[in-house]
């Protein structure tokens, strides 16, 4: 039986993992993942791609959120910056989509530093005004440049062929995107046990302390911008295939609100509360459709004629109950009853 939590060496301290069991548990999902297209109907294949997409999405803001504490609402910015720089170069002009792709995680990198620079300074609320500010912005521009992204009108995009490989279809394009999630998570763990990872938890915890031991406040700071940027650029052309439109009403201000919700809710600075809070927000609109249902075809009908309105609602309840009752989240839900199990039953 596994007890306690000694290491004895730093690559012990450091390791993603040294237990079988989540290495064993980690492969069996992710092969239930890539052998579930085959097995699901169309409906049921879309909430997987869309928890795979906005999971890897989150993982960008968690990269800025919950492991620097830099609080943004300019999300949906970078998302839709990298769904528009994926679309204009291989819609518009035809290039290949592996140079989409990079295009995607590339420019809204560098248009992160823009944000970053004067944000530098800036902490909690003067910083989420100034990223939502970034958002409106780019929307802004986006419709404004009319002659590259088409406007108020979007640009259509089609599935991409990658190394010889079609994805035209449903289940390919859906183990590409599980491809794309389990890679960013494995970048975003190794990231967080990095020498970079450990400074953005330090400068999270106490950035007077950072500074105090030679940490770089400004460059570790614009790193993490630009690392949650590229991350979210990618997710966002995934996002806009998913679609196979691209439009600034394709991406409203509301995800930038699920986002923050998908961290509260699965554990502020926890990579595992990424997933968990994914699956679960991403789930909630449906699961509360099924229970309005049950209450008459009347109820139903409200969250058809008002979903926007009541996603809303629904996400904001959510975070308000877990910001009460448990601002650990899933995972420190998780933990609680792992605590039980392993202990059981000589714990009362």
């Amino acid at each position: 039986m596994r007890s306690g939590h000694y290491k004895e060496s730093v690559p012990s301290l450091i390791v993603l993992s040294d237990s079988t069991a989540v290495w064993v548990w980690g492969g069996i999902l992710v092969l239930a993942m890539a052998m579930a297209p085959y097995f699901l109907n169309a409906y049921l294949l879309s909430f997987l791609v869309l928890i795979l997409i906005t999971g890897t999405g989150a993982l960008g803001l968690h990269v800025l959120t919950g492991c620097t504490g830099l609080i943004s609402l300019g999300h949906v910015g970078f998302l839709l910056l990298g769904a528009y720089a994926y679309a204009v170069p291989v819609a518009k002009f035809g290039a290949p989509p592996l140079i989409g792709f990079l295009s995607a995680g590339v420019v809204p990198a560098l248009v992160s530093i823009v944000v970053g620079v004067p944000s530098l300074r800036l902490k909690g609320l003067y910083l989420a005004i100034t990223t939502l500010a970034f958002a409106f912005i780019i929307s802004h521009v986006v419709l404004s440049m009319s002659w590259l992204t088409n406007g108020a009108r979007g640009l259509p995009v089609m599935r991409p062929e990658l190394l010889g490989i079609d994805f035209e279809s449903d289940a390919r394009f859906a183990h590409l995107c599980l491809v794309v999630a389990v890679a960013t998570l494995f970048a975003v763990l190794n990231i967080q046990r990095s020498r970079v990872g450990r400074a953005f938890v330090a400068v999270r915890d106490n950035d007077i302390a950072a500074r105090t031991m030679g940490i770089n406040l400004q460059a570790y700071k614009l790193r993490a911008f630009m690392t949650s940027a590229f991350i979210s650029g990618i997710a966002g052309a995934l996002f806009g295939i998913y679609l196979s439109f691209v439009s600034v009403e394709g991406f409203p201000f509301l995800m930038s609100i699920e986002a923050l919700a998908i961290l509260i809710v699965g554990g502020l600075g926890s990579t595992a509360g990424v997933v968990l809070g994914t699956v679960l927000i991403v789930l909630l609109p449906e699961v509360a459709r099924i229970a309005l249902g049950m209450l008459g075809p009347q109820a139903e009908m409200l969250f058809s004629t008002a979903a926007h309105e009541l996603r809303t609602v629904l996400y904001g309840l959510v975070i308000i109950l877990f910001l009460r009752f448990e601002p650990r989240g899933l995972v420190g839900v998780w933990r609680d009853v792992k605590r039980l199990w392993v202990n059981w039953p000589l714990r009362h």
